[in-house]
């Protein structure tokens, strides 16, 4: 049995990382929530430290951050934004890191209401389609790109229902509002498979690479909590949680 002293120094060793643990303040693009939430846990079961996570559109994001809005890690649905940040002295140089490759889907709550060619854009029945706003979201910059490749656009766009963030879009579908519109993968799929309804995974070769970067901002530059979320990032664990929404690296 060890002695008292042994004991009381093993117990201040345990309790160590809880007692430095810190609070960090994450701006999470929106099609990233799912995974996201899970990430934080997990990071603070392991870590003792808190992630406290706002999730919207990386375009509000960045426009709050210009304005001094204190995060002090971006999870961006992008990296064109970290980059600009890193540039203008908002984000430390050389922190950012692509930490996931999004997939865009063509996505209905309804069963069978979308092909798994995508056909249903070129001769669908249907008065809406909806997509997030392509100068906030990514994910919407992509949705263009696509149906721009495809020849589309002009047939497509009096039908057009935008929403804030890939979120508010996932939501217009998932109510019925607009029958079939573009959002993340990773908002329809859990265990490697589409829970519900019907989806086309669009091809790759349509859009530029939605290239997803994590950067550390200048408010949290010394911080233990930002810094060691940077890191737990690129931890099997999170990887692990990552690809298990669809995404990939």
């Amino acid at each position: 049995m060890p002695r008292p002293r042994t004991l009381l120094a093993a117990l201040a060793l345990a309790v160590a990382p809880l007692a430095h643990a810190g609070t960090v303040p994450v701006a999470v693009a929106a099609n990233f929530a799912a995974p996201m939430q899970k990430i934080a846990s997990a990071f603070e079961a392991d870590t003792g430290h808190k992630a406290v996570l706002s999730m919207g559109a990386t375009g509000k994001f960045y426009a709050q951050i210009t304005h001094g809005a204190p995060f002090q890690v971006l999870l961006s649905a992008d990296d064109a934004t970290p980059a600009r940040l890193e540039k203008e002295g908002r984000a430390v140089a050389h922190s950012r890191f692509t930490y996931a490759i999004g997939t865009l889907v063509l996505w209905s709550a309804q069963p069978g209401y979308v092909d798994p060619q995508g056909a249903v854009l070129r001769n669908g029945d249907f008065r809406h389609i909806a997509l997030a706003n392509p100068r906030l979201a990514p994910y919407g910059l992509a949705a263009l790109q696509a149906m721009g490749q495809l020849g589309v656009t002009a047939r497509l766009q009096p039908r057009f229902v935008q929403g804030e963030n890939i979120a508010q879009t996932h939501q217009f579908v998932a109510t019925g509002n607009a029958p079939l519109g573009f959002v993340a993968l990773s908002q329809v799929m859990a265990d490697g498979k589409i829970t519900h309804g019907s989806a086309w995974q669009v091809p790759a070769e349509l859009h530029q690479p939605i290239r997803q970067d994590a950067v550390l901002l200048t408010a949290g530059q010394g911080q233990a909590a930002a810094m060691a979320l940077m890191q737990y990032l690129r931890s099997d664990k999170a990887r692990a949680i990552i690809q298990a929404h669809g995404y990939r690296f």
